[in-house]
């Protein structure tokens, strides 16, 4: 992959994944809302910082068209930004706006700017989005980032089944516990979730490794965690059971939280 966009791609997962292509010799653009951030990431390597809103889709209109500028095209575009806001069903209305922006319509923001070149142009075309073990499982304590991950997963699966013959590979990347902020920041830590998490969780550097061998291959799924994968086919075949558990550990989470 030698022109390569990532979104969120300041700090954590993206960051990585930014510096992972650029060591395998990609030219790379660098997005991020927060400008210094982006800044420093591209700097290091040697690639372009764009500043913008993954759900504003004026900003990823205009960092598609940069992109395109600056490289030449683009190969492989990872549509990575996403947010986490703990709570339930009383989650204030913005926050499930803002979640469901970044997490599901940033992804809608990307294609619809880069489908009319990319679909039939006679060479493969790469989205991965970077969906999450939520969007396969749930996240207790977060239910807007549970459901929101979970439309993510479903808009991949739609665009691969609906565009695959036309030169598009859409591959979802669904990491459960990273070392990033969003697992160490009291968004993650008011989620009750993060303990769990914490445990068996990744560098964001072995999750960018997995993803750049993954990208040799068309997988849809990628688990930087094997162990996903039964706990997905477990929710598939006994949806009670897994339920059972799931409420288990919310209520051990409860009971160490009083």
């Amino acid at each position: 992959m030698k022109r390569v966009v990532v979104t969120g791609a300041g700090g954590g997962i993206g960051a990585a994944l930014a510096r992972r292509f650029a060591a395998d010799g990609a030219r790379v653009v660098v997005n991020d809302l927060n400008a210094d951030a982006a800044a420093a990431v591209a700097g290091q390597i040697g690639g372009v910082a764009v500043t913008g809103d993954a759900a504003s889709e004026s900003d990823v209109r205009r960092l598609v068209a940069t992109a395109e500028a600056e490289l030449g095209g683009i190969d492989l575009f990872c549509s990575n930004a996403g947010v986490l806001t703990a709570g339930d069903e009383n989650t204030p209305d913005e926050s499930w706006q803002r979640d469901f922006g970044v997490n599901v319509m940033s992804h809608v923001h990307v294609t619809r700017a880069l489908l009319p070149t990319w679909l039939d142009s006679g060479r493969p075309k790469r989205l991965l989005i970077t969906v999450s073990a939520a969007g396969l499982l749930t996240l207790l304590g977060s239910a807007s980032y549970s459901v929101t991950k979970h439309a993510a997963l479903a808009y991949a699966e739609w665009l691969r089944a609906t565009y695959a013959h036309r030169g598009l590979i859409v591959q979802a990347l669904c990491p459960q516990g990273v070392r990033t902020d969003m697992l160490t920041g009291g968004a993650a830590r008011g989620s009750g979730s993060a303990a769990l998490l914490a445990e068996g969780a990744l560098a964001p550097e072995a999750v960018a490794d997995l993803v750049a061998e993954s990208l040799t291959g068309n997988g849809f799924l990628i688990l930087p965690h094997p162990e996903v994968a039964d706990y997905y086919r477990l929710r598939a075949t006994d949806p009670d059971r897994w339920l059972g558990g799931m409420n288990k550990l919310q209520r051990g989470i409860e009971e160490g939280a009083a």
